[in-house]
């Protein structure tokens, strides 16, 4: 007999999930002391710091890029698209491979790559090799970020301190996407743009490092348990296509050809996957992890969540910037609030909120205040000034912050432990479409009333702030769906984790 530890199925969830035998199972680590969990979670989320750090750090520096390397307009937007195709469209696949051949491998072989890719975008001297080293750096981002809560719920299984564990979690993530701006603002301007890549090199350097003393020692099935080799083609390359598809909206029209053709392409990419999995002997997707409505809801939510959110963050960034005025180190230390509220709340209070009112009660009380602060900034002045119209809506950002650590705890939940990495992948993957259709949607309804009322005569600056005020409008009508959506998906409280045996034949 040997003991499998994994989450419970909530009550909301059809169908309980199989018990894991030893002839499918990942071989268990070995117990670890809690020093030895809190080190292996400072891995984890001094990996992640990068690989957030990284995808926001780029964007202050774009500029600079463009009049260093000598790239034209369209070809820079593929140092931000090459990154988000690769590390997007492989989340899936490598949440499964790392269930198969062990979550430490992937998350080292990550890192690595991402880090050796820092190094080639930064000595970088033309176009086509930094967008290279772009997308080699979303490879590794995908391979490492896809197992990190895999590992993270496996080793933190008892509710308070897992808890407490993904509100470190959460507070890196935080952190690392608010600091990106401000590090870009300030390496830019006192070194030069090359030090945006460089900077990853000693944080991956101390990650792996430690990630082959700290992490716990596992070793999957192997492919031949599951390695649906059919199914993981499909699947990225409907999210390749489909990706594409949408960050090229903005520039081919969502009605072109070009998008409503591949954006068929990769519809009928997903539905061969789909069909794929109901006849696989070994599906990528095991149908047990689709069963669970709290997995399935709590997708769909960050969906919504992350779609408004993350235009948030970008589009008050060009609101400061071309409404307002301020430079690129003055728009970062404008956004360090909301980082700091963020990363304060997931940090400090939300583990003791989840666990006195629930994960459900939490994240409704969040959506509330985000939806609140899009509609404060849905009434943006054009000429605003910072203490009493942006202030605010950059404290209410606290929402943030007790939403992540709770939707966390519920999106992994109704994962059995063999499916941790795939759970982790998925949840990785719906945030980054989340993002990407939120930025590319938001984007594009904002351009264009900007546009009409340029072309009816109006002035710049009310022009741009009309836009944007539409975008967070529409912003929080998608946080009230997630509101919705989380009354009627999720459970009232999450599954404290329970053993289980596991009959070895």
């Amino acid at each position: 007999m040997s003991a499998t530890v994994r989450p419970a199925p909530s009550p909301a969830d059809s169908g309980a999930a199989p018990v894991t035998t030893a002839a499918t199972a990942p071989l268990a680590p070995s117990p670890l002391t809690p020093r030895q969990k809190w080190l292996a979670l400072g891995v984890i989320a001094s990996g992640m710091l990068m690989i957030i750090l990284d995808g926001s750090i780029v964007t202050v520096a774009m500029p600079v890029i463009q009049r260093d390397l000598g790239f034209t307009p369209v070809g820079l937007s593929w140092v931000v698209n090459a990154y988000l195709i690769a590390f997007g469209s492989l989340l899936l696949l490598a949440g499964r491979l790392g269930d198969l051949i062990g979550r430490k491998r992937m998350f080292v072989t990550g890192t690595a790559v991402f880090t050796v890719a820092s190094l080639l975008a930064g000595v970088a001297t033309s176009p086509g090799v930094l967008i290279a080293a772009r997308a080699l750096q979303g490879v590794g981002s995908a391979a490492a970020s896809a197992v990190g809560l895999g590992i993270l719920v496996t080793l933190f299984t008892e509710p308070r301190e897992r808890a407490r564990a993904i509100g470190v979690f959460s507070f890196t993530s935080a952190v690392g996407a608010s600091l990106g701006q401000v590090l870009g603002g300030v390496l830019t301007d006192a070194l030069d743009w090359h030090w945006i890549f460089f900077i990853n090199l000693p944080i991956g350097a101390a990650a792996l490092f430690l990630a082959v003393r700290a992490l716990p020692g596992d070793r999957g099935p192997g492919l031949g348990s599951g390695a649906d080799v059919t199914g993981a083609l499909l699947v990225t390359a409907a999210l390749v296509v489909g990706i594409y598809s949408v960050v090229r909206a903005e520039r081919y029209g969502w009605l072109s050809g070009h998008t409503l053709g591949l954006g068929a392409l990769a519809l009928a990419l997903l539905a061969a996957f789909v069909v794929r999995q109901a006849t696989s002997r070994t599906p990528l997707i095991p149908p047990r992890l689709l069963r669970s409505r709290t997995t399935v809801g709590g997708n769909l939510i960050q969906m919504l969540i992350m779609a408004a959110m993350f235009t948030f963050q970008i589009l008050v960034a060009l609101y400061l910037q071309k409404v307002l005025g301020y430079e690129a180190l003055g728009t970062g230390l404008a956004l360090l609030p909301a980082a700091v509220v963020i990363g304060g709340v997931s940090l400090l209070v939300s583990a003791r909120l989840n666990a006195r009112f629930g994960e459900r009660a939490v994240l409704l009380a969040g959506i509330a205040l985000m939806a609140t602060q899009m509609a404060l900034l849905g009434r943006l002045p054009d000429h605003a000034d910072y203490a009493t119209d942006l202030l605010p809506s950059m404290l209410l950002t606290a929402g943030f912050g007790l939403a992540l650590p709770a939707l966390t705890t519920l999106g992994m939940s109704g994962a059995a432990d063999e499916d941790a990495g795939l759970a982790s992948g998925l949840f990785n993957t719906t945030q980054q479409v989340g993002m990407a259709l939120g930025v590319a949607v938001l984007s594009t309804l904002a351009a264009g009333r900007t546009g009409g009322l340029l072309a009816a005569g109006d002035g710049s600056a009310h022009a741009l702030t009309e836009g944007y005020r539409l975008a967070f409008t529409v912003g929080a009508g998608l946080l009230v769906t997630a509101f919705a959506a989380t009354l009627f998906l999720l459970p009232g409280r999450s599954s404290a984790p329970v053993t289980e045996a596991a009959s070895a034949g």
